[in-house]
């Protein structure tokens, strides 16, 4: 997962950020750039729920 992460940074589609305390702590959030796939998600999401096995 963490190799799916870096790709996604690495595309600006997430913003990686990363908080020095103990233990270590590191949010991930959508860029501007990756939020309009939330619609994709959304759908892909639904057809998922209605065809699930």
């Amino acid at each position: 997962m963490n190799a799916n992460l870096k790709a996604l940074e690495k595309d600006q589609l997430v913003h990686r950020e990363e908080y020095p305390q103990t233990p270590p702590k590191v949010e991930y959030s959508l860029t501007e750039r990756g939020k309009p796939l939330t619609q994709i998600l959304d759908v892909m999401c639904d057809w998922g729920e209605e065809y699930q096995l």
